[in-house]
């Protein structure tokens, strides 16, 4: 007589045990706390929303900001709070991410700032602060996913 059952399996996670964290979701959840916190703390310091030639923002820390800036900051951290839920998407977040900000510092090392098409304001600290955002989130992309197996976000 045969043996019922499928034999001798592998062990499995209960069903009900959530999936393990991985190293890039910490880094998409913490950043995205991170940058929201600063969008409402620039908030606080201005949250005028003026656009076109000369718009100026306040200083905070050295970096300039409006509410249009502050909201930038907001909605991308909770697209990394949203995006930490598995792994893949976690490093979706960050390489994509990353490139975003690159791009911004790439534009803001070309415009005029204090031209129209500083429409966000950006400042110099603000470009460097894009450029670290940026390398540091690709970095960690790659870093934070190397040698793992990322299944499909659903």
């Amino acid at each position: 007589m045969a043996a019922e059952g499928p034999g001798p399996a592998a062990p499995r996670r209960p069903l009900l045990a959530p999936e393990p964290v991985s190293p890039a979701q910490v880094v998409a959840g913490v950043l995205g706390i991170v940058l929201v916190i600063a969008g409402l703390v620039g908030l606080a310091v201005d949250s005028s929303f003026h656009t076109g030639s000369g718009v100026q923002g306040k200083e905070l820390l050295g970096l300039e900001v409006n509410g249009w800036h502050n909201l930038v900051h907001i909605a991308f951290g909770l697209v990394g709070l949203a995006f930490a839920s598995s792994a893949a998407t976690a490093r979706l977040y960050l390489i994509g991410g990353g490139v975003v900000y690159l791009l911004l510092w790439f534009y803001g090392l070309l415009i005029d700032q204090a031209g129209g098409a500083n429409f966000v304001p950006f400042n110099t600290a603000d470009n460097w602060l894009h450029f670290a955002l940026g390398t540091g989130m690709i970095v960690l992309g790659f870093a934070t996913t190397r040698g793992r197996e990322l299944a499909p976000a659903t």
